[in-house]
């Protein structure tokens, strides 16, 4: 049975968006062999989609060869249960290239990540974006942070832009994402996607939901699926008691513990799969390992996300 476009099968997740860190070997090399057995715990567990080498994964740290052998073990892991997404970005030429890597590997779709370091202007950023929805066949989710910020009227063209299927808000600016959301359905209507892709996105996503975006990126799964899990279903039958119950027991002091250090929306995510007993190494440079104080402080966080679960049974 062939499946359904991508678009169609992220609609109305069964489970979590899962972003799977990269795994790495004692001297820093990649671990694929790790890192296929974390993918498939995650679809195991109940993940909805893959997400591949994008933030959690550690995407700027890859080699062009490391990331396309990433996303092809992301996509034998998966064995075509769910769809795997991979990321792309840096300038327009290394993001087509990127984007034609995921293609080769076999992924079903692209988050197109900010191009690197400079910041553009609304014009650049389209076409940015354009040229890399039309390096490949796969459609592409854009993703606005840092120095890729976009206005309505921009996002009407990208929603218009052939390819582009969806966009990911990780600035956390409802204003301009109530805005956002307004002008495409005005403008643009379909079934164009958004999601929540702040740091920790369920902290935040009672009031994404509020402006009608109900996908949303986790990369608390990686770790704690179970507690993903609870979540993403007390959401989905808008079981508000256990939403909160589970945000201020375990989310918001995951949030800030996470506020702590730089960097640890990612270091700290990968200390937590090793906790669970998963070795899936260190952090590359430039990030940096959690202090053991944190990493412990996250080991009594984790029993007690636990505990709260067995509270709501």
């Amino acid at each position: 049975m062939t499946p359904a476009p991508l678009a169609a099968r992220l609609r109305d997740p069964r489970g979590p968006l899962f972003f799977p860190v990269t795994a790495y070997r004692p001297d820093g090399s990649l671990d694929l062999d790790v890192y296929r057995e974390h993918v498939r715990r995650g679809v195991e567990a109940g993940a909805a989609a893959v997400f591949a080498c994008c933030g959690t994964g550690e995407f700027h740290a890859l080699l062009p060869e490391e990331f396309e052998a990433c996303v092809g073990a992301a996509v034998a892991a998966t064995g075509g249960r769910v769809p795997v997404i991979a990321g792309a970005g840096y300038g327009t030429a290394l993001a087509v290239r990127y984007a034609r890597l995921a293609a080769a590997a076999g992924a079903d779709g692209l988050l197109a990540m900010p191009p690197y370091l400079v910041v553009a202007g609304q014009e650049g950023l389209l076409r940015h974006y354009r040229e890399v929805a039309a390096a490949t066949a796969l459609p592409v989710i854009v993703y606005q942070r840092d120095n890729a910020v976009f206005t309505p009227s921009t996002v009407v063209e990208l929603a218009r832009t052939e390819g582009v299927m969806g966009f990911k808000d990780g600035l956390g600016d409802l204003d301009l994402m109530q805005r956002v959301v307004s002008a495409v359905r005005t403008e643009v209507p379909g079934d164009f996607l958004y999601f929540n892709g702040l740091p920790t996105a369920e902290q935040t996503q009672l009031a994404y939901r509020a402006i009608g975006i109900s996908l949303y990126s986790s990369a608390v799964f990686c770790f704690v699926p179970e507690i993903a899990l609870a979540f993403h279903a007390a959401l989905r039958a808008e079981d508000r008691p256990t939403a909160e119950r589970l945000l201020d027991g375990f989310y918001r002091p995951f949030v800030e513990l996470r506020a702590q250090g730089r960097g640890y929306a990612v270091s700290l995510v990968k200390a937590g799969v090793r906790l669970r007993g998963l070795d899936v190494g260190e952090v590359r440079p430039p990030l940096h390992e959690p202090g053991e104080d944190h990493v412990k402080q996250l080991a009594q966080l984790i029993e007690r996300g636990y505990a709260l679960l067995e509270e709501g049974a």
